[in-house]
């Protein structure tokens, strides 16, 4: 249990002595802060004295209000003078039988950020507070100590590295992978000293398996610590706090206050239409494909060479010329978008039609010194605008923005939050936006969810529980820096409160998997990585683990893309991995469809490809040449549930008031322009005027016939992803069950298309829903089938170690994981228990799909709460033609295709006839005898690559061969140390010694 104490404050707390929180700070500390700032922030005044008392603390209050500094400088007060280091743990063993040589001190400032650019950026912002307090310090004569200060992340070099180990930091600024990686090293001794560990940002991860791989990385520094530390946490769109707070104490009844400073925050945000009518828009130019066209050919070349350019009605060119005009009208901008390549493509039309260099894209397929420059020149001022995705959401300083925009709705309330107050990023700074929505149904969305910011109802979070991918990882991680009992493991482990409730059998299964229970002659990955004394209890990591945590550590999932480097660079330290100057990252199916010589837009910028190799493309610079935009395949989030419902309640809401009183409602309440409130309630009317309006009470089916004459279905809802996904497996589960099996299905957060074969009866919306009883079978039962079940495994595969990357930043190709993946899911499918299979289905059903909004949907619709109305058109109504508007690429890039629906592609032959076809051509005589030789003693171990060379070795040679006499061990051994292996196995009782024909064996 945790214990959580409340501080709710809302604006000013009205202390008539506000320097009286700065009283328990030394007086350097004190003067230092006055001279810097008027007053404490209200999140400031209250959480110092929990703070300053030792106390675990999570601060939320909106960005801008000071919460870094909040959490800093206590820890930096009490660092520099109290003259005082906490004293070092035991050494532990490195688990190769040595102690490590100890670090000169420690760290005791461990702070934790979820991306790399904030910890970066939160390294410069402590100079100015250490200078500064160090400096009053000195001209005073106190005694005082100058903390170091150091970054340690992906894109630290290892000679850095190695310098920390040696000669640790005091402040250590680090993410959470990074922090993996040290305490699986010999260089978490440094991390023997942390008294106080803060964890920025927290809101970004609580929810996310990135977050419970961090709640036992924090555990892991306690125990090496041996002491309690203090815990503080720092978010700005966190709900609920308790929930927040219990994962920031774990589940050892740990105190933690919070401080609820989350003030309603005032912000000047408009949604407005870039044109007057959504319905009647200019015409693009869209480029044509080109056919024909000589590999290498310059742009220019290829379209000389194929058909003319073709337009197209498009409202993007309206919105550049609209974000141009605001961009110019203030100092700095940041403009947000959903993806990384319309930020590209955003970028690269601002600056066509600017004629100069006026912004530059900014997102994760970037490289950090690209990023950096970015950044760089937006705070400086040589840059006017940035446009950036979620790369740039949370609380980076990017200097003077007085303005954001965003393209299409955010993601979320939580993310428009952020985004939004990434302008006037300072204490009582009122953030400025516009938000540009792309069609009329995003108008929608949009406006409920900007009047969700404006009121501060954030989604809530949810902690995943148990994901056992994640703790495979560290239970490895774990056992490479030492033996420990399993006990141990287990107790220690639940102490996470992601994990407080994990089951012993499911951790058993876990080990099991660990330790090699499962066939590894059929899938080589499923070989042991750590022994498991069953007498004794004991387990450890056998050789080999250790690197392959460093190659692939954390819970990001591979998605095989290709680095992007520019030739001609200095080589790196390794020489075989080529040039250094990495520019970014491009996506696997676009490399595969790029030549040598096409120039390519990375970061608004031209390249030109001059080579493709196997893992990396190799580019120079291509200024003034147009390219081709790139494209990343990437998972976005569906929808949150409560999101949507207000989009369905405020469709309701204007069909209730009528089209001119619901423009009025929108432009005063919602903060739409008259533009955009006129497009939006115009919408809804064509709706009613072709159709029925889906709400948060109704719900509709619009039968039609497609091009070539099959019934098509469109459900049209407003609940979301979330609960559109399990839903219409559950529709493919009844009608299967009604034997229909050829059923078509896309999902999307406006509802769900059905694709079904020609038949007299089309069914009614009534007719298609399962029964609210019924669902959850029927998702179990269709889930393995389906495309994200096949995803989830793979990616659960991947951190779990059974496919692993063979070296740190080495590529593997997506379709090869696919690949992989299958062939782990055909051996482990035979494994009900098999803990990857219950991870997916896991994921799948709790953090993927809500079954219990879906299931209260049944329900609703049941009592007749909910209306569900079938309708058959001639077209699409406007609904639901935004909907139909992304099926076809849906369709032609499906991706994870599961392993059952492989099996139905596969050719079912007639044995007998083949043979009598062929004839009686006797095919062993076509096999070489020198190659059957070859493979038979590859297999029994007789070949020199495959001899026994440790205890482990011999293990896996009885397991794979079964008993074998000590001659025939001898015939196998690499050399003569495997007396002593058979003998460590026997005394570990891993194998027995038996008499089987009067011989010993």
């Amino acid at each position: 249990m945790y214990t959580l104490q409340v501080r709710r404050i809302v604006g000013d707390t009205g202390d008539p002595k506000p320097r009286g929180a700065l009283s328990a700070f030394h007086r350097a500390t004190r003067d230092w802060f006055a001279g810097r700032f008027e007053t404490p922030s209200p999140s400031q005044k209250s959480a110092w004295p929990h703070i300053m008392a030792g106390e675990s603390t999570l601060i939320a209050a909106p960005t801008g209000s000071g919460k870094t500094l909040a959490a800093f400088l206590c820890a930096i007060d009490r660092m520099v003078f109290d003259g005082s280091v906490p004293p070092a743990a035991a050494v532990p063993a490195t688990g190769r039988g040595r102690k490590a040589s100890p670090p000169e001190g420690g760290v005791r400032i461990l702070y934790i950020s979820p991306v790399k650019a904030l910890a970066k950026d939160v390294e410069r912002n402590l100079q100015e507070p250490l200078a500064g307090i160090c400096d009053l310090a000195r001209d005073r004569g106190d005694v005082f100590r100058v903390p170091r200060v150091a970054v340690r992340s992906g894109d630290t070099p290892p000679s850095e590295r190695q310098k920390m180990r040696r000669h640790p930091p005091d402040i250590l600024i680090t993410t959470p992978e990074s922090l993996f990686l040290i305490l699986t090293s010999d260089a978490r001794l440094i991390l023997r000293t942390v008294d106080t560990v803060i964890l920025d940002e927290i809101h970004a991860i609580v929810g996310t398996k990135r977050g419970a791989h961090l709640a036992l990385s924090i555990e892991r520094v306690m125990k090496l610590a041996g002491r309690p530390i203090q815990r503080i946490g720092l978010s700005a769109t966190s709900r609920p706090l308790d929930l927040v707070a219990r994962f920031l104490s774990g589940s050892r009844g740990r105190k933690v206050e919070i401080i609820d400073a989350s003030v309603k925050r005032a912000f000047d945000v408009r949604v407005e239409s870039a044109v007057l009518d959504m319905t009647s828009l200019p015409r693009e130019t869209i480029e044509s494909p080109v056919a024909g066209a000589a590999p290498g050919a310059a742009p220019n070349e290829a379209a000389a060479a194929g058909p003319a350019p073709k337009t197209a009605p498009s409202i993007w060119p309206a919105i550049h010329a609209r974000v141009l005009e605001l961009i110019r009208a203030h100092r700095g901008t940041i403009v947000f978008v959903n993806s990384r390549r319309v930020a590209e493509r955003v970028a690269t039309a601002l600056n066509e039609l600017a004629g100069e260099g006026l912004c530059r894209a900014h997102h994760g397929s970037l490289a950090k010194e690209e990023r950096e420059l970015v950044e760089g020149a937006l705070k400086d001022g040589s840059l006017r605008a940035v446009v950036a995705t979620s790369s740039l959401e949370l609380g980076i300083d990017m200097g003077a923005v007085d303005l954001v925009i965003q393209i299409e709705t955010p993601p979320s309330v939580a993310s428009a939050t952020q985004r939004v107050g990434r302008a006037a990023h300072h204490l009582g700074g009122v953030p400025k936006a516009l938000v540009f929505p792309t069609f009329r149904g995003d108008l929608l969305a949009a406006a409920a969810t900007i009047d969700a910011l404006q009121r501060g109802d954030i989604e809530p979070v949810t902690l995943p529980r148990n994901p056992l991918d994640v703790l495979a990882q560290h239970i490895l991680s774990i056992l490479v820096t030492g033996e420990m009992h399993i006990d141990d493991v287990f107790n220690f482990v639940r102490s996470a409160a992601s994990f407080s409730a994990l089951p012993r059998p499911v951790f058993e299964g876990v080990l099991n998997m660990l330790a090699g229970r499962y066939p590894s002659h059929e899938f080589r990955e499923l070989r042991p990585r750590i022994v498991w004394n069953r007498d004794t209890g004991e387990l450890r990591a056998r050789p080999g683990v250790r690197m392959m945590l460093y190659a692939n550590a954390g819970t990001i999932p591979d998605r095989g893309l290709f680095g992007v480097y520019l030739g001609g660079s200095d080589p790196v330290d390794d020489s075989r991995r080529g040039p250094s100057r990495r520019v970014g990252e491009l996506d696997e199916e676009m490399v595969f469809e790029s030549r040598v010589g096409d120039i390519v837009m990375l970061g608004a910028s031209s390249w030109r490809i001059d080579d493709i190799r196997r893992d990396r493309v190799m580019v120079t610079p291509a200024p003034g040449l147009r390219g081709r935009m790139p494209f990343w395949k990437a998972d976005r989030p569906p929808r949150p549930v409560e999101n949507a419902k207000r989009i369905g309640a405020l469709s309701r809401k204007l069909l209730t008031l009528g089209r001119k009183p619901g423009a009025a409602l929108l432009a005063e309440s919602y903060a739409l322009d008259p533009s955009a409130a006129d497009n939006l309630t115009a919408y809804v009317f064509d709706q009613k005027g072709a159709s029925v309006v889906p709400t948060d009470q109704t719900l509709v089916l619009e039968r039609m016939r497609d091009e070539v004459g099959d019934p098509r279905l469109c459900i049209l809802s407003c609940f979301g992803g979330r609960v559109h996904q399990p839903l219409a497996l559950a529709i493919v589960g009844k009608l299967k069950s009604q034997g229909l099996h050829e059923v078509e299905i896309v999902v999307s957060d406006e509802g769900i298309i059905l694709r079904l074969p020609d038949r007299e009866e089309i069914p009614t919306l009534l007719d298609l829903l399962p029964a609210s009883r019924d669902l959850e079978r029927l998702v179990r039962e269709e889930l393995s089938d389906s495309t994200l079940f096949a995803a989830r495994f793979r990616e659960a595969a991947g951190r779990s170690l059974l496919l692993p990357r063979r070296r740190p930043g080495s590529r593997s190709p997506l379709w090869a994981q696919r690949q992989k993946a299958h062939a782990l899911l055909s051996v482990a499918s035979r494994f009900p228990s098999f803990p990857l299979i219950l991870e997916a289905y896991r994921e799948c059903l709790t953090e993927d799909f809500d079954l219990a909004a879906t299931v209260e949907l049944l329900r609703q619709i049941e009592k007749r709460e909910i209306k569900a109305v079938t309708l058959d058109v001639e077209r699409p109504s406007p609904f639901a033609t935004a909907l139909l508007f992304g099926y076809v690429a849906t369709v032609m890039y499906e991706e994870d295709t599961p392993l059952a629906e492989r099996r139905a592609h596969a050719l079912s032959i007639d044995e007998t006839q083949l043979q009598a076809l062929l004839g009686d051509t006797a095919f062993q005589d076509l096999l070489d005898p020198a190659a059957i030789n070859e493979i038979h003693d590859e297999l029994q171990a007789l070949a020199p690559t495959r001899r026994i060379r440790s205890a482990d070795g011999l293990h896996d040679t009885l397991v794979r061969l079964g008993d074998l006499s000590p001659a025939e061990i001898a015939a196998r051994a690499a050399d003569a140390q495997t007396a002593a292996f058979a003998e460590t196995l026997l005394r570990e009782n891993r194998i027995v010694e038996v008499e089987i024909a009067g011989e010993t064996r």
